[in-house]
This record gives structure tokens, C-alpha cells and sequence, in this order.
């Protein structure tokens, strides 16, 4: 038996600008853009790669309180949240892909001691997106 992942869950707190950042700046493709009851997700993925990114609010549960919506809204609005780790065969090229689209840098490409070349931008909702290429 092999378990594979398939979705990963990134919050926004804008869809339209996550759009611009990962469909245009990164080159996601839009898989899905859905609503449904008062919600909305987008699901992007990789041409040629089954795994997808699914865009939600920063709370997506109907049952949390208002105290939690509050409180995730307050860590995404720090850039506290996690966001996920992309692979390049050309990290320094999308790295000025990124820059020129407006992508917010927090690293410029360098070499880790641990076995890749990476760089690192904040998404529109302050999700750290990092994009690494092995050496």
C-alpha cells in the first residue's frame, strides 16, 4: 500500500490577490474555484502533478468560534502560518520570475548547508512560500 499526498491547505485572506501570486507569479494552474454555502476555496496544482494547493480562508471550520477566527486571522495577519515548500530545477530563475511579478522576498537564493539552493516570499496573506532546487 503507498499513501500519497494529494491537497494541501494554504490560508488567505484574499483570494483574488493568492490568484495573482500563485496562478500568475508562480504558474499554478486553477483546478478548481468553488463556493459553496457563504465559502469559497480555490485548488491549484503543478501541470503535470497530481498534488494540489487548496486556498481557504484562515479558518475554514463552520464550528470554530469567533475567539478562534479572530485568533487565526491575527497569526496569518502576522505571517505566522506555514505555507509550503516548492522544487525548481531553476531556483534563481523563478526566483526573478517571482521578484518581477511583485512576490514579497524574504530570502534571496543561497545555498543551505543541508543540500539545496532556496529562496522564500511572503503570499499576498503573509504565508511563507518557499521554492528550493537540490545541488
Amino acid at each position: 500500500m503507498t499513501i500519497r499526498l494529494a491537497q494541501t491547505f494554504i490560508a488567505t485572506d484574499d483570494f483574488d490577490k493568492a490568484l495573482t501570486f500563485y496562478r500568475d507569479a508562480l504558474g499554478l494552474e486553477v483546478r478548481n474555484d468553488v463556493g459553496y454555502e457563504g465559502m469559497r476555496w480555490i485548488t491549484l496544482g503543478t501541470p503535470g502533478q497530481d498534488v494540489e494547493i487548496v486556498l481557504e480562508p484562515a479558518l475554514a471550520d463552520p464550528n470554530a468560534s469567533p475567539a478562534d477566527r479572530e485568533t487565526m486571522a491575527e497569526l496569518l495577519a502576522k505571517g505566522l502560518l506555514r505555507g509550503v515548500i516548492f522544487t525548481t530545477e531553476d531556483v534563481d530563475g523563478a526566483f526573478e520570475r517571482v521578484r518581477a511579478a511583485g512576490g514579497e522576498v524574504i530570502q534571496e537564493p543561497i545555498d543551505q548547508p543541508y543540500g539545496v539552493r532556496d529562496c522564500a516570499f511572503r503570499d499576498p496573506s503573509g504565508n511563507m512560500i518557499r521554492i528550493n532546487q537540490k545541488k
